[in-house]
């Protein structure tokens, strides 16, 4: 009995013959695997391995690269989120905003601190002596861009030296959720106003307390003649 011909040569071969009496070619090759779905092609699932075969490794290898991928979306979040609104910030034109209360921890009588915000420089908030804070209040929370800063007096030259100045102030912003965020602010020693940006979001309240006052000896005081905030357009 004549078993299946040889795939090579066409020589019949009696059945169980496992390689062809002629040319010995391989009767019952084995079956070509199938090529791999695209899926298998990209790293780590490129390699055809046995059943079980380091599958365990390869699903340790993707979860290590998924944490890592969390792990450094999570940290560069808030530098983007900061890039995102500083970027905003100088696309738009501050616009100023002008606060609802104004409060002293101390004053001189003649010059309240409500004299910061009254739009003119020849008035001032006389401190009897630096530790002295000026609190503002806003009706609604705001993102503060820049905050700017009338020292002394005045801004005329002539009246400037007249009384003592702060060369530097305590900033504390309290946000609409409670958070404050504190920063010391160096002045410098001129007539004129001065611009500190500050990018700070959501912010409620405002306080500036008074450090390194220069000029301050008896019958003076420290003079603050106006501060102004801007938001974001």
């Amino acid at each position: 009995m004549a078993g299946a011909p040889c795939p090579s040569c066409g020589t019949p071969n009696p059945p169980g013959r496992r390689f062809c009496r002629r040319c010995a070619t391989a009767l019952n090759p084995a079956a070509k695997p199938e090529p791999l779905p695209w899926w298998r092609t990209v790293w780590p699932f490129r390699r055809r391995v046995r059943a079980g075969s380091g599958r365990a490794v390869r699903l340790l290898v993707i979860l290590a690269v998924v944490v890592a991928l969390c792990a450094g979306a999570l940290l560069l979040l808030p530098a983007g989120r900061a890039l995102f609104e500083d970027t905003r910030d100088k696309l738009g034109k501050p616009e100023p905003v002008t606060p609802v209360g104004v409060r002293a921890s101390a004053e001189i009588h003649g010059h309240p601190a409500k004299n910061t915000t009254d739009g003119l420089s020849n008035s001032y908030w006389g401190a009897p002596a630096p530790g002295a804070s000026v609190t503002y209040t806003f009706g609604k929370p705001f993102r503060m861009v820049d905050l700017l800063i009338t020292n002394g007096p005045s801004k005329n030259p002539e009246d400037y030296h007249s009384q003592a100045r702060a060369l530097q102030m305590d900033l504390e912003v309290t946000t609409s959720d409670g958070e404050r965020q504190n920063k010391r602010l160096t002045l410098s020693d001129r007539p004129g106003d001065q611009t500190i940006p500050t990018g700070i979001s959501d912010v409620k309240t405002v306080r500036l307390t008074l450090r390194s006052p220069v000029g301050l000896t008896s019958g003076r005081q420290l003079a603050l003649a106006e501060v102004e905030f801007f938001q974001r357009s």
